[in-house]
């Protein structure tokens, strides 16, 4: 870094690219975040219709019933 004293004209220009660098940065952030929150939903959508299908194959099939153990006679 430079020790020599800096002039308002330059001071100003500092503060207003690195404004301009954080305003990039933050619509680079909510861009990112958007598609990631769309992912999300494309991939909840996707196994909800997956537990969906499977519910309704297992309401189709019947539950076989239990075959009830005979007691022992004691004797």
């Amino acid at each position: 870094m430079d020790d020599e004293p800096k002039t308002a004209a330059e001071l100003k220009e500092i503060r207003i690219e690195r404004r301009r660098a954080q305003d990039a940065d933050g619509i680079k952030a909510m861009a990112e975040i958007a598609a990631a929150d769309v992912a999300i939903r494309k991939r909840t959508a996707k196994l909800r219709a997956l537990r969906l299908a499977k519910e309704a194959a297992d309401r189709a099939k019947p539950i076989p019933p239990r075959a009830t153990p005979k007691k022992k006679k004691s004797t």
